[in-house]
């Protein structure tokens, strides 16, 4: 296996662990990069699909190897928990249990050479959420896994979000609140039968679950001031740009190319003190090349390399973060601190585009990463907030994705 030597970190997860990160998208090969899920072709969009024909999803990576691999794949319905749910594969989408992945194409022109993958989801049956595994051909474990979720709009969903909290006001936190109506739709026990996820942008870390309203009303749900759904401000995502091989771009400080692969340079991060606003993204990145053409297959892989400086952090490790690490805290995209320049690195290889990304510290033995150390946390910053309900009516076998909002908060 042609492995990019210092340039790409291994990290191996066993079948066992799985179940720890059964809702998130996630490489488990290091050769399979830039894993995508798109929804009706959109960029930006969340992964969530309207139950009704003419909707699609459309799951891409990259490996790479650039020799063609036989790659298969399959679906699976999950639980509002991402637990695998009691349905057969034949009462949730059409088609066979396993599939082959039929559409490739080989790189074009580049550097470092690699081979495309794309997919399209066969018809959905039911709503819920599903995650795709991806195997190489004839191997029992996944190279990568792909979630997304599938929603019937049987309920309304409103959401506030205010940074007035029972924290802080108008300082570092924000505080979730929504309502649920459910007027003209068949539940026999509310309290009982819907579960609620909540989500901050696209981080599953910090994600609430098991939420119970503060007030019940006729058809009518609500969840105000409930201290689970104050979440950390953080401060607006960092951009740059990688789009030419040799003209710096957005934040690059210098391109130059080794003999073997073009590297790219940002300008070095420091610590944020301070809120500074910027037309982000919320974490996204978009693939591109400085032509715009065939961006899938022409656009290079160019080695990054990522400096924040600032004092090291103690009890933690500090890690690359956003879209552009699936929003996981890995080793790959762990940085290393230089006690001798008294700053923290990082080198990866990313695909020519458009990216944001923050630094995110997590202290030892916890899940949750903190923005406060490396971004801030400031209330102004704008944020996008997610809340998925689900319904499992007594005696059903799966939880229904029955309602979805996603709000945008705008602090300034």
């Amino acid at each position: 296996m042609r492995v990019l030597g210092r340039y790409i970190s291994t990290f191996i997860l066993t079948v066992g662990g799985l179940a720890a990160y059964a809702q998130e998208n996630i490489c488990f090969s290091p050769d399979i990069k830039t894993l995508q899920v798109k929804v009706d072709g959109q960029w930006g969009t969340p992964p969530v699909m309207l139950l009704s024909r003419g909707h699609r999803v459309e799951v891409s990576f990259d490996n790479l190897q650039p020799q063609y691999q036989r790659y298969t794949y399959t679906i699976t319905h999950c639980n509002a928990d991402w637990t695998e749910s009691d349905l057969l594969t034949s009462e949730y989408m059409t088609g066979f249990e396993e599939q082959r992945i039929e559409h490739y194409e080989p790189s074009i022109g580049t550097e470092m050479n690699y081979c495309h993958y794309w997919l399209t989801v066969p018809r959905l049956l039911v709503s819920g959420n599903y995650r795709v595994n991806i195997f190489e051909d004839g191997e029992s474990e996944p190279i990568a896994q792909a979630c997304f979720s599938v929603l019937e709009p049987r309920v309304g969903v409103e959401i506030e979000v205010t940074a007035n909290t029972d924290i802080d006001t108008f300082e570092e936190h924000q505080q979730v609140n929504f309502s649920v109506n459910h007027r003209g739709y068949q539940v026999s026990s509310p309290l009982n039968e819907f579960k609620y996820i909540v989500q901050q942008n696209h981080r599953w870390d910090n994600h609430v679950e098991n939420l119970y309203p503060s007030l019940m009303q006729v058809n009518r749900l609500i969840f105000n001031h409930n201290r689970s759904l104050i979440f950390p401000a953080g401060n607006e995502y960092r951009r740059f740009e990688i789009l030419d091989e040799y003209v710096p771009t957005m934040r690059v400080e210098h391109m130059e190319y080794d003999d073997t692969y073009y590297n790219a340079t940002l300008f070095t991060d420091e610590q944020r003190i301070n809120y500074l606003y910027d037309q982000d993204q919320n974490g996204r990145y978009v693939v591109r090349n400085g032509n715009n053409v065939a961006n899938d297959t022409e656009s290079d892989y160019f080695i990054t390399h990522f400096t924040l400086q600032m004092p090291k952090v103690p009890g933690g490790d500090v890690y690359l973060f956003g879209d552009l690490t699936d929003n996981r805290m890995d080793e790959a995209y762990k940085m290393e601190y230089n006690l001798l320049d008294h700053q923290y690195e990082l080198t990866i290889p990313l695909k020519q585009g458009s990216y944001n990304y923050m630094y995110m510290y997590r202290r030892e033995g916890e899940d949750v990463g903190q923005t406060k150390p490396c971004e801030g946390d400031f209330h102004q910053t704008e944020n996008e907030y997610y809340v998925y309900v689900y319904h499992r009516p007594f005696g059903a076998r799966y939880d229904k994705l029955v309602g979805f909002q996603k709000f945008n908060y705008k602090g300034r």
